[in-house]
């Protein structure tokens, strides 16, 4: 009965649950659950890893189960390949190796070059019967910030769009609050404790002040970035003033300036591209290079960034091809006159559009969600 397709992907959508409770808290590792069954078909192991750098999830599934007989000819179910390698926890391949258990499954091959394949191969060479490929589609999507970051070294971008039925984000006096309801705005904060960091432009923050925190729902604040080519926004910003001023990140094209005022005490990394809080980075038509600004926010370990942009920063984003997935809302109101969500992104005839891939449609209140790919 354990060994059959129908329970392989009972179990293992079990263990892809446990792995989601890992999400905003294990990044830039990959969110990863376990669940270990005896020979009866009954569970008697389950974890997930919970926070980088602690645990794995298959230790502590392993260290869940109260009599280790049942480890005995019992199946492991893994959302991702077993690690390989020695990182801040051991790797966990020679550890299932040295288990009596019979059958490890799992859903989805690790691309990370220090395991890709050779966690299979431990297994394998310990006498382990290993399956693969359950529930792959389900494993890659979960999981879609750590592939696209390991892969490309690159964070996913994400950008949200709040828009009237007529395509307006702001009216003509520059307000903005509020264009979507309540139920919207809570989704946002949720996707705020998922992603690694929030982003916004130098607009957004000069005529909205925003937190960027986590409010409307129960979860960790994420790292703020903001786009300041000039380096002079006002420091009386919350961004700079709050108790969480220590995650606000300053991407600027002026160096020297930064430079100046920047407090290397304050450096996450010792590189010269990232002082105190800020990333330098080049200039791209009087503008910040947003898409050096994403490659070295890669080299920070951020692999996820959602981007709660205005007028200008959408369109630079989409102009360049930095974005890699969408939510627009649209809320039922109309304005007639004010921001554009989106300006001229260099498309001038009706087949140069922009083709969007895995469209999904929701209601969020009385609003509807767009969810699509580039």
């Amino acid at each position: 009965m354990a060994n059959s397709v129908k329970s392989d992907e009972y179990y293992m959508q079990r263990a892809l649950q446990l792995a989601e409770k890992g999400r905003g808290y294990v990044a830039p590792n990959p969110l990863v659950g376990c669940v270990i069954v005896n020979q009866e078909g009954v569970i008697v192991g389950e974890g997930f890893h919970e926070r980088y750098g602690e645990a794995h999830a298959e230790v502590n599934a392993v260290n869940s189960v109260e009599d280790s007989s049942e480890l005995l000819n019992a199946t492991v179910y893994i959302t991702l390949e077993p690690c390989a390698h020695q990182g801040k926890t051991p790797p966990c391949a020679n550890m299932l190796a040295g288990l009596p258990v019979k059958r490890v499954v799992y859903a989805l091959g690790d691309p990370n070059p220090k395991v890709n394949g050779k966690g299979e191969q431990i297994l394998r060479d310990a006498g382990k019967i290993v399956s693969k490929g359950v529930l792959e589609n389900e494993a890659k999507l979960q999981n879609e910030f750590f592939l696209y970051h390991i892969t490309t070294g690159k964070p996913f971008i994400t950008l949200k769009i709040a828009q009237t039925l007529d395509g307006y984000t702001a009216a003509l006096d520059g307000t903005s609050q509020w264009i979507t309801g309540k139920p919207a705005r809570e989704m946002v904060h949720l996707w705020r404790s998922q992603y690694d960091a929030v982003m916004i432009g130098r607009n957004t923050a000069l005529e909205d002040n925003p937190k960027l925190t986590v409010r409307h729902v129960e979860g960790r604040n994420p790292l703020r970035i903001v786009i300041d080519g000039q380096f002079s926004l006002p420091r009386n910003l919350h961004l700079f003033s709050d108790q969480h001023e220590e995650k606000t990140i300053v991407i600027t094209h002026n160096t020297s300036k930064a430079r100046e005022e920047s407090d290397p005490v304050l450096s996450l990394l010792d590189q010269d591209y990232f002082r105190g809080r800020t990333v330098l980075v080049g200039k791209r038509e009087s503008h910040s290079d947003l898409r050096e600004a994403i490659i070295k926010l890669g080299k920070m370990g951020i692999s996820s960034v959602l981007v709660e942009a205005g007028n200008n920063l959408a369109t630079a984003l989409l102009s360049q091809n930095l974005v890699d997935k969408l939510h627009i809302f649209t809320a039922p109101k109309l304005l007639g006159s004010g921001t554009r969500s989106v300006s001229h992104i260099g498309i001038e005839r009706i087949n140069e559009m922009i083709s969007l891939h895995k469209v999904e449609w929701n209601q969020v209140g009385d609003d509807m969600l767009c969810t699509a790919y580039l």
